[in-house]
């Protein structure tokens, strides 16, 4: 990463969801930190960044991505990654327990080593609930928190024994920690593979009925209330489960939740053919849960959009569906398919970006997300009236996702990570 940033940016369109601001201005950036916003600024010696017809944004939070350490065996790394992120103008990435795990303060220094090594995103190690992810003993929370974990959580590994489950949620409350939750009852999608509906009977496939998603998340919600931690639930994929967030915010339970960015635009129908590029747990669902989800953004039961973003390789991918393994690859394209959520009129354009910059620093408990005088800058410079072809501007190391060969609309010029340049186009 560049040093720390000394620019004026000039005549954009700045959208800042947290303050409302939407107006053409100028924003003056001084030794890494945003000094002021305003029209026909003056800055003498700093470099000049013309962005008439671009928007200025604040950085994106992904508040879910899944990030490998050398000698995993995984696809991609955390440098790869991440610079994939800041090329798609994200700058705060919450790094899944999965990452290690991480369940020890030295796991959390290397992967912060590593982030600070690349330079090019800010990443958020989130801790393991349990020791391992195994889901029997304990993990050390208060000292992976001290060591620079954001919350804890289980990464979809599963607490089956809810003693155990109500004694971490009890720890971390004791520490104000916030609980990352994927709701679904192992038992019920056991051996599943796609959503338990008309195209996976048609093709055959093993099914996890929606309800495998809401029995967790109700047995879950019971053990929030029951210790008031901090809950927020990740990757909220049916109808059902929007009942009984939306009951639970009503109770005034200290809850917030995201989806990810592939269940707003796809549906069971995408599996068609045995594409195994849209196998991902929780499955896509029906066409009824897409536009249940949809709303639940538009109208905040659903806070955040996060990518889900979970790089494989491509033999991964090429096996029989059942047996390929799950996830989409979402770092590069998570802002083109916001910005085409609101091309095809699903969400209006303030919403869309406050679920991928503020709201989701929101629900992480962080500071950032928003264009705040003062702070050192995180920001991107967007092009959003130009395409792209997604497949010759990839980044990421995995290339498994059902937008590869696409055409998508906005193109990141520059990206600024707490202060220092990680991003321009044509790096």
């Amino acid at each position: 990463m560049a040093g720390k940033a000394h620019l004026l940016i000039r005549k954009g369109r700045v959208i800042d969801p947290a303050s409302g601001r939407d107006e053409i201005a100028d924003l003056l950036i001084d030794e890494g930190r945003l000094v002021r916003i305003g029209a026909s600024l003056d800055a003498p010696g700093a470099e000049i960044i013309e962005a008439e017809g671009h928007w200025v944004l604040p950085g994106l939070v992904d508040a879910c991505v899944h990030l490998s350490l050398p000698g995993s065996g995984r696809t991609g790394d955390i440098a790869s990654e991440s610079r994939a992120a800041a090329a798609g103008g994200i700058t705060h990435l919450a790094a899944q327990p999965d990452c290690g795990p991480v369940d020890s303060a030295a796991v959390v220094r290397l992967i912060r080593e590593q982030a600070g090594h690349a330079g090019f995103a800010r990443v958020l190690p989130i801790a393991a609930m349990t020791q391992g992810l195994q889901g029997t003993q304990l993990a050390e929370m208060f000292t992976l928190a001290r060591a620079g974990c954001i919350a804890v959580g289980q990464a979809g590994a599963k607490v089956a024994d809810a003693l155990i489950l109500k004694r971490c949620l009890e720890y971390a409350a004791t520490f104000d920690l916030p609980v990352m939750f994927r709701p679904q009852d192992a038992a019920l999608a056991a051996g599943g593979c796609a959503h338990d509906g008309p195209v996976a009977a048609r093709l055959g496939l093993p099914g996890i009925p929606a309800v495998a998603e809401s029995v967790d998340l109700a047995r879950d919600l019971l053990l929030v209330e029951a210790t008031g931690v901090r809950a927020h639930f990740q990757q909220i994929s049916s109808r059902e489960s929007l009942h009984l967030l939306r009951e639970a915010r009503r109770r005034g339970l200290p809850v917030s939740a995201d989806v990810s960015i592939h269940h707003l635009l796809l549906d069971e129908d995408a599996l068609e053919g045995f594409n195994s590029h849209c196998h991902v747990i929780p499955p896509l669902r029906g066409s009824a849960d897409r536009q249940a989800l949809l709303a639940a953004v538009a109208d905040g039961t659903i806070d955040a959009i996060c990518s889900q973003h979970q790089p494989v390789g491509s033999s991964s991918k090429a096996a029989p569906f059942p047996a390929t393994r799950p996830g989409i690859s979402g770092l590069d394209t998570l802002l083109p398919l916001v910005l085409k959520l609101v091309s095809d009129g699903d969400l209006p354009l303030a919403r869309a970006l406050d679920a991928v910059t503020a709201a989701p620093a929101r629900c992480l408990g962080i500071q950032a997300g928003q264009l705040e005088t003062g702070r050192p800058a995180s920001l991107c410079v967007l092009d959003a009236g130009a395409t792209r072809a997604m497949a010759s501007h990839w980044l990421s190391a995995g290339r498994n996702s059902p937008w590869l060969d696409a055409t998508l609309p906005g193109i990141v010029k520059l990206t600024l990570c707490h202060g220092r340049l990680s991003w321009r186009g044509g790096d």
